[in-house]
């Protein structure tokens, strides 16, 4: 591809609602207009075109888009919508809104009859649920503020998959105010407060007439929206957390909660309408009566003289009680003859929730009621309907849950009465049997039944890889020895990854084994030791986790080019020593992909390769370690004054000269002569050879850094692992610079 200017240019996109301020062609900013000489000349048309090239250029300067992982840098208060700030903030909004959907029935529980047949409010309860819901108002106008500081995706940016957050203040207070805002609004209303502080007081009527009317119009214009604004939300912070689709218990938990918000409003207005029953009675006892007048039974009038004279002449109340004839109380007798209309506020609380509990569980079944419309009506919107639909919804969960779990548990029983039949059969021990049922829970476990490669298998080529891109790549990014390879080979090495589970005390694989597969680990620890050191006793251990891998051997065999269908043995012992998941790459698939992608053979990876790799860096600790004692004994050997031979050492300055330039001329004679044997070893990844060729290799890194050795003293520290046992324990990087310095490869 041929370049023909190196410098970048910048393509600004415009948004969606910029492209409406460009000039149409009708409006003709720019007129074309002709020379002398014939050429054309295009000419600005008024101060129009300047003004909009003014505006376009500052709108340019203004960030309108960001992505979601970019958005922490800029410095504007606008939140991301998926940031933790508006989760949290989602919670507590969600748990605010459930408060007010339970406080806001308690209010209908206000009026009291008293004992002088009148009505009256019990003004310390309406105290305090007025400040509760004056408090929980307040998370509403909150909520309304949030939205206007809160980014939204993009429509034209999830085309590719990748949305882009729109943060321009203006078009987010647009797209708001024309989705959301008016529910909202009327969500975030004192209604109840002015109604019951304002309205009421100052309207003629009945006590209890007036409030039913007033409780129907907060429940129409704001109760329905504020059970509209909080069933979206609370799903949504389901579907995130999972808690609900987790087990059957927390299903069941979150049902009843819905059943007992629908028992606690259907319980509030039955007692509501209870009262206005009674008081229903009274007018029409009143009404026989010409001293009786409907605004004496408001407990206000209590100390009129006029009605204390009428009250105590009376017959209503002897009328009006549900063992009479004279009024049909219906379904509201039971409020009365419990007497819980004159009972304390808690107690008419719990007394009310429990026959709203009794009766929407039961579709009010056992509710007998009168003739009166309002009852009736009553009894099937808030009773029998409510409970119908609660009932639906709970068998639906259940059932929804229950068969999907039947299913999968029976294909679980299925495959454990085979094993168990077949390890019967087969007359295994006790200890292989409980390896089985172990490895069989743990994978059961892991993929909840779910076999990954059946399903991956059954899907087209180009979904499976991208499936295995989003499931892999940024596992397989997080190994040092992937890190420099390209899109296109990465997109080969997760598509040739397969899901892989290990329990514990598995080995993977054993010391002088051949190695079938590298392993890549997901999660878990897996223990790496071996007692290949050139000496007896020697022990190396190493512990992997997260993001390492193990079986590097397979890959250098993969990067041979000299075909070999003998896998390489392994140098190390690898074995689980908790539960672990990862991707496993075979051999054939490992082979498949080195010999399609030449790009693998650089000597660049293949010295990340050695790098990373934990028997390399056993390797060189024993050469350094090697090199370092012999130079310690050299030097003891130089201050007795006795050379390596065991003659005592000459004094005379031309004998030093002599024996270091023999000494300088051996070690140059043997750079090349062990460059080219490490070289061969490194390239297949076994020790180097021990004997003449190691001890001259000692000689020369004597000689060579010599002057690194008081600087490597202070690094290098020895420990016992047994009987004549050693280690060597150095940081990666110092490490391998220094086994650098021992070996050069190709």
């Amino acid at each position: 591809m041929g370049h023909s200017n190196s410098r970048l240019k910048r393509v600004q996109v415009l948004d969606d609602l910029q492209v409406t301020d460009l000039p149409k062609a009708s409006e003709n900013h720019i007129k074309e207009n002709f020379s002398l000489d014939g050429n054309m000349t295009p000419k600005s048309n008024s101060k129009k075109a300047t003004a909009f090239t003014k505006k376009r250029s500052f709108k340019d300067q203004i960030l309108r888009r960001v992505f979601s992982e970019d958005y922490e840098k800029e410095k504007k208060r606008i939140m991301d919508p998926q940031g933790k700030t508006i989760k949290t903030w989602n919670k507590i909004f969600s748990l605010s809104c459930l408060f007010a959907l339970f406080l806001d029935p308690l209010f209908l529980l206000l009026p009291v009859i008293d004992g002088q047949g009148c009505v009256a409010n019990g003004m310390t309860a309406q105290v305090v649920l007025t400040i509760l819901r004056s408090v929980t108002d307040v998370f509403y106008l909150i909520q309304i503020i949030v939205r206007f500081h809160t980014a939204y995706v993009a429509p034209s940016s999830r085309v590719v998959g990748r949305g882009e957050l729109v943060i321009d203040p203006s078009k987010i207070a647009m797209r708001y105010l024309r989705k959301g805002f008016i529910i909202d609004l009327m969500a975030s209303l004192p209604l109840t407060q002015v109604l019951l502080w304002v309205v009421i007081p100052n309207v003629e009527g009945t006590v209890v007439t007036v409030r039913k009317n007033a409780m129907w119009f907060i429940m129409i214009v704001q109760y329905i929206p504020r059970v509209i604004l909080t069933y979206p939300l609370s799903s949504k912070i389901i579907d995130e957390s999972g808690i609900v689709a987790d087990t059957a218990w927390t299903g069941a938990g979150y049902n009843l909660i819905l059943y007992l918000m629908a028992s606690h409003v259907s319980g509030s207005w039955w007692y509501l309408l209870g009262i206005e029953r009674q008081e229903a009675c009274w007018r029409s006892a009143c009404n026989l009566e010409s001293a009786c007048r409907n605004e004496y039974f408001d407990c206000h009038t209590v100390n009129d003289d006029a009605r204390s004279n009428w009250f105590s002449s009376t017959n209503v109340t002897n009328l009006c009680t549900p063992t009479s004839n004279f009024y049909q109380y219906g379904i509201f007798g039971d409020a009365l003859n419990s007497n819980v209309v004159a009972s304390p506020f808690f107690n008419k609380y719990f007394y009310c929730l429990w026959w709203g509990l009794r009766n929407v569980s039961s579709t009010g079944q056992n509710l007998t009621t009168s003739t009166y419309m309002g009852e009736v009506v009553f009894t099937i919107i808030f009773v029998a309907t409510l409970g119908l639909f609660l009932f639906a919804l709970l068998i639906g969960n259940m059932q929804r849950y229950l068969q999907s779990a039947t299913l999968r548990f029976e294909e679980r029983r299925i495959r454990r009465t085979d094993t168990e039949q077949w390890m019967h059969h087969r007359q295994l021990p006790s200890e292989l049997k409980q390896s089985v049922r172990q490895y069989d829970q743990s994978k059961w476990f892991a993929t909840k039944g779910v076999n990954e490669e059946t399903l991956l298998d059954g899907l087209p080529m180009d979904l499976r890889r991208e499936i295995k891109r989003h499931l892999c790549l940024s596992l397989v990014r997080r190994v040092p020895l992937f890190d420099q390879m390209d899109e296109t080979l990465l997109d080969a090495v997760c598509e040739s990854l397969r899901p892989a589970l290990c329990t514990n005390n598995m080995f993977i694989v054993r010391e002088g084994d051949p190695v079938n597969q590298m392993m890549f680990i997901v999660r878990g620890h897996l223990d790496s030791y071996t007692t290949d050191g050139g000496r007896f006793g020697f022990f190396n251990s190493s512990r992997l986790g997260s993001g390492d891998f193990c079986g590097e051997e397979l890959l250098t065999w993969a990067l041979d080019p000299r075909p070999n269908v003998i896998l390489p043995t392994s140098t190390r012992t690898v074995k689980a020593i908790t539960e672990v998941e990862a991707f496993a790459l075979v051999a054939e698939d490992l082979k498949f992909v080195a010999s399609q992608f030449r790009r693998l053979h650089s000597k660049q990876l293949r010295h990340t390769l050695r790098h990373y790799s934990h028997q390399w860096r056993t390797w060189a600790a024993c050469f350094i370690q090697a090199a370092w004692r012999r130079h310690k004994k050299l030097k003891e050997m130089a201050k007795n004054g006795i050379s390596e031979s065991g003659r005592p050492l000459k004094e005379s300055f031309w004998s030093k000269y002599a024996e270091a330039f023999v000494e300088k001329t051996r070690s140059r004679r043997f750079v090349l002569e062990s460059a080219e044997l490490v070289s061969s070893s490194i390239n297949s990844l076994q020790k180097p050879v021990e004997g003449s060729n190691h001890r001259r290799l000692d000689n020369w890194a004597l000689g060579e850094t010599n002057a690194n050795w008081h600087g490597l003293d202070s690094r290098a520290k020895t420990f016992s692992t047994g009987q004549n046992g050693f280690g060597v324990q150095l940081s990666s990087g110092r490490l391998f610079s220094t086994w650098s310095l021992l070996v050069e490869s190709d």
